[in-house]
């Protein structure tokens, strides 16, 4: 047997935990799961990848199996998630451990992008555990296919994401849902000021658990900052792939316009490509992804969508070819390499445009990255009102770029206040502003000439 039966685990999930090659609990499972069976709320802040689906799956399967069970399921334990991916994993992974109880557990995964008809189907008879994306959960509601009236354990897994501005006003409708009394179980790799509020405001004298990184665990992911002009990142990372017989690679960029614009220069290139963002089909999504964890793939360039939505076995290597806006997408994003013990490397592009907001990222990080350049692709570009050079295989466009690496085609980029780094393309207040300076100029200029009235 292994170490799990020193947490409180039954004897059933013990064997689970056998069956399914989990040797040891890692730190984060270690410290959450004995206060999760105990009943106790908990703020629970670890890396990504160090086991926090686990850590909760455990204690929610278990207290399910110790419980009576109606032959009319009713709800007693909500996960929710921010991204269809993540929702996926999580029904995978609590699906695995039902035939090891007493009587299998029905568990449901609600996720929108595909029809909500089967979702609906799913759920006659009920269903002890739902997964779920709020807007999605949201809709099964108002069909009258879910009533939460009996969620006794809350989960939110990637509290950050949930709670950011696009998921805060759902995530509030669901707990207007939910009774007031229950237990709740925050999971998440960092923790902002915004969702520290929401947890002292919701948390019942919770448990806080913050497992830190090891020296070992920051040494296994490798993190390289390479210097390069923005029109020569896609020949550049071509090259690396090459010269470093990268198996697999997950790209990062800033749209999906840009997701289309890079997995179609790689193709053309030869290099086996696909792009991963909200505007492909669920199906389609669910395949490329399946076909990249299996190797027919190459690279995946992906949004941040994929950033905390996916999880890939032995992935090598993240790009960084456009920045992200924040260090905490940083993180969630160069974690997607290095899991489960694996080593990784987490490369990022840094052209001139972005380096200040690199260096904020550096800071938030707490450490900096030597910058490095590589043969053939030193930058050209000296400043960032240099335009692009001609015929450049990747020459940006715009829409190609993060924000603040649109190319350089202006004025000078600053830093976003709330996180990220400023476009070049003047605002219509800022036009407003230039058209009613130039008339000032003129008029100005029209009484100091000579004669003038």
């Amino acid at each position: 047997m292994n170490d799990f039966a020193s947490l409180g685990l039954s004897p059933a999930l013990q064997r689970a935990a056998d069956a399914l090659g989990f040797e040891a609990p890692t730190p984060i499972q270690t410290a959450a799961i004995g206060p999760a069976l105990a009943g106790r709320d908990l703020q629970a802040s670890a890396e990504t990848g160090s086991g926090k689906t686990v850590a909760y799956a455990f204690p929610l399967m278990q207290q399910i199996d110790a419980a009576v069970r109606p032959a009319l399921r009713r709800t007693r334990s909500l996960v929710l998630v921010p991204t269809r991916e993540l929702a996926v994993q999580v029904g995978e992974t609590l699906r695995q451990l039902s035939p090891f109880l007493a009587e299998p557990v029905k568990v449901s995964v609600l996720y929108g992008g595909v029809s909500i008809n089967p979702q609906l189907m799913a759920l006659r008879g009920g269903a002890e555990v739902v997964v779920a994306t709020p807007g999605r959960l949201l809709d099964v509601v108002e069909h009258n296919g879910l009533k939460l009236s009996d969620v006794s354990l809350l989960v939110l897994d990637e509290a950050d994401r949930l709670l950011d501005a696009g998921f805060a006003d759902e995530v509030q409708q669901v707990l207007s849902l939910l009774p007031a009394r229950r237990q709740t179980l925050l999971f998440s790799a960092t923790f902002p000021d915004s969702v520290q509020q929401w947890a002292d405001a919701c948390l019942r004298d919770p448990v806080r658990i913050e497992v830190a990184a090891t020296p070992l665990d920051q040494a296994r992911i490798e993190e390289r900052a390479i210097r390069v002009d923005e029109a020569r990142r896609t020949p550049l990372l071509r090259h690396l792939i090459e010269q470093g017989a990268w198996s697999r690679v997950l790209v990062f960029v800033a749209t999906r316009y840009a997701c289309d614009h890079v997995a179609d220069k790689l193709r053309r290139a030869g290099v086996a490509a696909a792009a991963f963002h909200g505007d492909a089909s669920q199906g389609a999504r669910m395949r490329t992804l399946s076909d990249f964890k299996a190797g027919a793939l190459k690279v995946l360039v992906a949004t941040d969508l994929g950033a905390r939505g996916i999880d890939i076995l032995r992935l090598p290597v993240v790009v960084n070819y456009d920045l992200p806006r924040s260090a905490v997408d940083y993180v969630h994003r160069i974690g997607r390499t290095g899991r489960a013990g694996e080593s990784g490397l987490a490369v990022s592009f840094v052209g001139e445009a972005a380096e200040a907001h690199f260096r904020l990222i550096e800071k938030r990080q707490g450490y900096r990255l030597p910058r490095e350049t590589v043969a053939g692709f030193e930058p050209k570009v000296a400043a960032a009102q240099t335009l692009p050079v001609a015929g450049e295989d990747d020459a940006p466009d715009g829409a190609d770029a993060s924000p603040g690496q649109m190319g350089q085609m202006g004025a000078p980029t600053g830093l976003d206040p709330n996180g990220g780094i400023k476009g070049r393309r003047p605002s219509k207040k800022d036009k407003l502003r230039a058209a009613a300076a130039a008339a000032a100029d003129a008029q100005a200029s029209g009484r100091r000439r000579p004669g003038g009235p």
